[in-house]
């Protein structure tokens, strides 16, 4: 059996695509790849794939999992989704201490009130 290398994809069901679209291009900064609409947008974050697709088959089946997305500057990215209006769950604080670095969190939610993770780590020193 093969072993799993990454995450190709990860799918987030939306409720209105283009308004998706507009919070994580134009709010968070991720990258557009294509459209497929009106059913779906594809976007680059990193090495991820995301998909922003419309709710298909039961809402039951459509609650996702938190996405932390990786800066690396924790503070300033927070400051610049606080221009935009942006209202944080959990503001960006100290998660933990590791031997090397510190891990910053925080939390805030999308259009569809799915909620994602800003993280940085944070060098010692």
């Amino acid at each position: 059996m093969a072993n799993i290398k990454k995450v190709g994809q990860i799918a987030i069901a939306v409720s209105d695509v283009n308004v998706a679209k507009q919070f994580y291009c134009d709010v968070l900064g991720l990258a557009l790849l294509f459209d497929v609409l009106p059913a779906m947008a594809f976007i680059q974050a990193g090495d991820t794939r995301i998909m922003l697709t419309q709710l298909q088959g039961n809402e039951k089946d459509h609650h996702t999992s938190v996405i932390y997305y990786q800066v690396d500057d924790i503070d300033s990215y927070a400051n610049k989704l606080r221009d935009q209006e942006i209202d944080f769950e959990q503001k960006p604080q100290l998660a933990a201490k590791m031997p090397d670095h510190e891990l910053w969190l925080g939390f805030l939610r999308d259009p569809d009130n799915n909620l994602l993770a800003i993280m940085a780590e944070k060098p010692l020193g």
